[in-house]
């Protein structure tokens, strides 16, 4: 039995050290770069920003997650669940209930579900998961679906009384379908990706410029004004 057992470790730890071989396999040299100043830039400012420790980590695993995602390497879906749950940790803390719900009832199957598709399909040679491009008749079909989801959930939004409703949709809504890109392998996950990216940027540009209209406004009009705090 002892051997038995022995044996069956052995065979696990060369599963692990063959797993570990490959995705480290098939780096370059800009890509190495690029994932050590990625990864360097967010503990920084994790520090700047006093993070706690599990908000260090959540966020580093998820730029390790996006740069693995990129390289195709199937490891990005164990720091995908590392980001995913302690996010969702997180958000509970703040009460951020929907985003709780977001990431433990979709994210985290999606990423057990990536994981295994994208097990299928890894290159023999590159160490890669194979990508794949979407027919023109399937991209449109996508595209206008995403657009009427983002439409109609803005609707729902504005609706509620949320902020910025379509824009907050368009980051929503294309999360979930680009989501589901990555783990079917398409290449037009992300363009997605960059439009959410943006949207993001918009948005709190958004906030950005009110809070310096909004400064400017209240400083000239309380100027001369002083009051006891």
């Amino acid at each position: 039995m002892d051997g038995k057992l022995n044996r069956d470790g052995d065979i696990g730890m060369e599963k692990i050290n063959a797993f570990v071989k490959n995705e480290l396999s098939g780096w370059k040299l800009w890509e190495l770069l690029w994932i050590a100043i990625s990864t360097a830039t967010i503990l920084v400012l994790s520090i700047y920003w006093g993070e706690r420790l599990v908000g260090t980590i959540s966020a580093i695993s998820g730029v390790v997650c996006v740069v693995m995602t990129g390289k195709g390497k199937v490891s990005s879906y164990i720091f995908g669940m590392v980001n995913t749950v302690l996010y969702a940790y997180i958000a509970y803390g703040a009460k951020y209930y929907g985003d709780v719900m977001l990431n433990l009832l979709y994210y985290v199957p999606m990423n057990v579900v990536g994981w295994v598709m994208w097990n299928k399909h890894i290159n023999a040679q590159t160490k890669e998961v194979e990508k794949k491009q979407m027919t023109g008749k399937w991209r449109i079909l996508v595209f206008l679906g995403a657009a009427l989801g983002v439409y109609l959930y803005g609707l729902i939004l504005k609706k509620m009384g949320g902020n910025l409703p379509f824009i907050d949709s368009i980051t929503t809504v294309l999360s979930v379908v680009a989501q589901i890109l990555c783990v079917k392998r398409f290449m037009e996950q992300w363009v997605l990706w960059i439009i959410i990216n943006v949207a993001s940027v918009i948005m709190w540009s958004v906030f950005l410029l009110n809070a310096v209209f909004m400064f400017v406004k209240w400083n000239r009009e309380s100027r001369g004004i002083e009051a006891d705090v």
